[in-house]
């Protein structure tokens, strides 16, 4: 359901993020987002509103209070969409606070990915379709100006309901500068050329509703016993799957991989869409030729994977999903095609 018009809503981060010490990117986020409506195709759209909703308590808000947000967010008639303003590690403990049956009666938009994957797949219970993607502290307050595959993708998942042809990035970046420097701000993030996606088992068109996320996420999901339906639930849905700039080892993403094996669920997905890999942290400044090993690396642990316990499953790796520049959006719950035969992905948003 895209935002045709009224007001955007966005989520403040958790306490002690970064963010909260760089007001100047939720400044910048709305703003742009404001402005891109002036590239859409249909000028008969109204341009958004940006409303920023801060958490009852502040920065260091309960759970409940951080739910009542969502809440808010969700039953304001005047809200047509809401943007998450960056992930976390803690959103699984709102969850449990959330009000299904109000949500459900509000359905409306939302923007986010990282953390945020648990309230993607909490609203995709409810039947509400959610997009995996765009922040506004990170895509939207991007240095210098949006990347423009980013914002030609949030811009069809925003304001129309289209089907989409997602295309590979010729350039790609993930080395981060520090918000408190200010200098970051004074030119674009730098990037470096991009293999194109790379398929595996690409003999077939499988079209499906979307389901994913952060691969850490979902662990966590699992673990906690939120969130994930039964196995059989996803039969013929299409897995989109990456990983953050805590940058897990193969090993693990293998191991994580291996425990959805055992549950019976990576067999239910005829295809999956691995993002490309963030491989550069300010804890693993890896060189360009050590990124591209831990990408081979974890790309081999889940070919691994899928010859393990789904081998009839087709793979597309390297697609700019995830904690990577360009960004683009997957619809939760809306429908992914997955064209092997002609080497194409389509997404309805």
């Amino acid at each position: 359901m895209p935002a045709r018009g009224g007001r955007g809503g966005r989520l403040q981060p958790p306490h002690g993020h970064p963010a909260h010490r760089r007001p100047v990117l939720r400044r910048r986020g709305p703003a742009r987002l404001l402005n891109s409506r002036a590239d859409t195709p249909d000028s008969r759209r109204p341009a958004p509103r940006t409303a920023q909703r801060s958490p009852r308590g502040g920065p260091n808000a309960a759970p409940e209070e951080r739910a009542a947000d969502i809440h808010a967010a969700f039953a304001d008639p005047g809200i047509k969409a809401v943007i998450a303003s960056v992930g976390g590690d803690d959103q699984i403990t709102v969850l449990p606070h959330l009000d299904r049956e109000l949500l459900r009666a509000n359905p409306k938009p939302f923007f986010g990915y990282s953390d945020n994957t648990n309230l993607l797949l909490f609203l995709r219970n409810l039947g509400i379709v959610s997009y995996h993607g765009g922040s506004v502290m990170v895509e939207l307050g991007r240095p210098g100006a949006m990347n423009p595959l980013t914002a030609a993708s949030l811009r069809a998942a925003m304001f129309t309901s289209d089907t989409y042809e997602l295309t590979p990035a010729s350039t790609s970046g993930d080395v981060n500068r520090p918000w408190q420097d200010s200098h970051t701000f004074a030119s674009e993030p730098a990037a470096e050329p991009a293999d194109g996606w790379s398929w595996h088992n690409a003999d077939r068109v499988v079209e499906g509703a979307g389901w994913g996320g952060n691969l850490e996420i979902i662990s966590w999901l699992l673990m906690a016993d939120r969130e994930v339906e039964p196995p059989d639930t996803y039969a013929g849905d299409v897995l989109f799957l990456e990983t953050s700039e805590e940058m897990p080892s193969a090993q693990e993403v293998y191991r994580i991989l291996r425990n959805m094996g055992e549950r019976g669920l990576l067999r239910q997905f005829p295809a999956l869409l691995m993002g490309r890999a963030k491989s550069w942290s300010f804890e693993k400044r890896l060189a360009t030729q050590d990124k591209a090993a831990f990408r081979r690396r974890q790309r081999e642990a889940v070919l691994r994977a899928l010859h393990e316990y789904a081998p009839d499953t087709m793979a597309v790796f390297d697609v700019d999903l995830g904690h990577t520049d360009p960004q683009l959006v997957i619809p939760v719950g809306g429908r992914i095609r997955v064209d092997g035969l002609s080497h194409r992905i389509r997404v309805t948003y």
